[in-house]
């Protein structure tokens, strides 16, 4: 049964999801410049994002908010973390009755410390809170588009939401289980990505695969830490959003916020780095906000503080995980 989507955000994530639903449902893709709506539409491509990926005759991209929310049953949030307040503040007063919306987004808002679906909430209308879905798990947006198999998590409060989003996205190459513990599954997806640019530090560094299991295995421990003091799931951490996109995360190639790492390992500043980058490496501004929010938590991060230290360039990669090593000994299960 054929759904009116809307995917905000014509990134490669946006735009994977745009080709993914447009295989099955009407999709308008909102690109916020109007060359690059025009160029898809033209060339049936995405002349920025995942350029060798076939855009679906069924989708449209435009740049008029307006026309893309028209009537859209379910809205796809693809924004970069720091546009989601701006963007989604304009877009919740466009929402159609009973429109599903759903976040994408891998972040933590710096200063409020807010997920994303936390901003959402504080941004669009009440009558839409309860459908407020997130999407995560380990989905790399070129594999997504090139039909390659993908499972991954829908989470909502309201479970029969994310059940009807998980069956109108869901296809033979693109499965997707329903939660309930939104809180969890967005922390798992935000915090992941701080992790992977503390192994991507290591391999830069060349300490072996000894190290990247450590780090990975702390790196989760931390999450949950983390995690369940503000109220998540534990169990949602040894799943799809947790380590099922922790593993992605660290150990694939397609990964930016590893390959930020990387570099960073191999001596490169940051600056350069991300002045070289085309999309966002969201781990970077989620490192300093979910040390911001252990500590006010009262939870400790020593992975994620180094990560820090590295990025404020207060520590050279060598001497954070020489510091991370010679921590104070304890139990595995503190």
């Amino acid at each position: 049964m054929s759904t009116r989507v809307a995917v905000l955000g014509a990134g490669s994530f946006g735009t994977c999801l745009a080709i993914l639903c447009g295989r099955e449902h009407e999709v308008v893709l909102w690109a916020r410049d109007p060359a690059l709506a025009a160029a898809i539409n033209q060339d049936r491509r995405n002349p920025r994002y995942l350029k060798d990926a076939e855009v679906p005759r069924s989708v449209e991209a435009s740049a008029d908010l307006d026309h893309a929310l028209d009537g859209r049953e379910i809205v796809i949030c693809a924004v970069p973390s720091q546009g989601v307040r701006g963007v989604m503040s304009e877009a919740g007063q466009k929402l159609a009755p009973g429109a599903i919306v759903v976040s994408t987004i891998k972040g933590i808002e710096p200063g409020s410390c807010l997920t994303m679906h936390q901003v959402l909430e504080d941004v669009i209308p009440a009558s839409h809170r309860e459908r407020l879905v997130v999407l995560s798990g380990p989905s790399f947006a070129k594999e997504v588009a090139a039909g390659k198999p993908t499972v991954v998590t829908i989470a909502c409060r309201h479970e029969e939401h994310a059940v009807t989003v998980r069956n109108a996205l869901s296809n033979p190459a693109f499965r997707c289980y329903s939660n309930t513990d939104v809180l969890g599954v967005e922390l798992g997806g935000a915090l992941k990505n701080v992790i992977a640019l503390a192994v991507g530090i290591c391999d830069g560094l060349g300490l072996g695969h000894n190290s990247r299991a450590a780090l990975m295995t702390r790196g989760l421990a931390e999450i949950t830490r983390l995690g369940v003091k503000l109220g998540a799931d534990p169990l949602t951490f040894l799943g799809l959003s947790g380590v099922g996109d922790l593993v992605l995360t660290c150990t694939g190639d397609l990964s930016r916020n590893r390959s930020v790492g990387l570099e960073l390992g191999r001596g490169r500043p940051l600056g350069e780095i991300l002045a070289a980058m085309a999309e966002v490496a969201e781990g970077v501004r989620t490192t300093y906000a979910a040390c911001e929010l252990a500590e006010r938590a009262g939870v400790e991060l020593p992975i994620a503080a180094m990560v820090r230290e590295v990025l404020d360039g207060r520590l050279a990669p060598a001497a954070a995980v020489e510091k991370l090593m010679t921590r104070k000994l304890g139990h595995e299960r503190p």
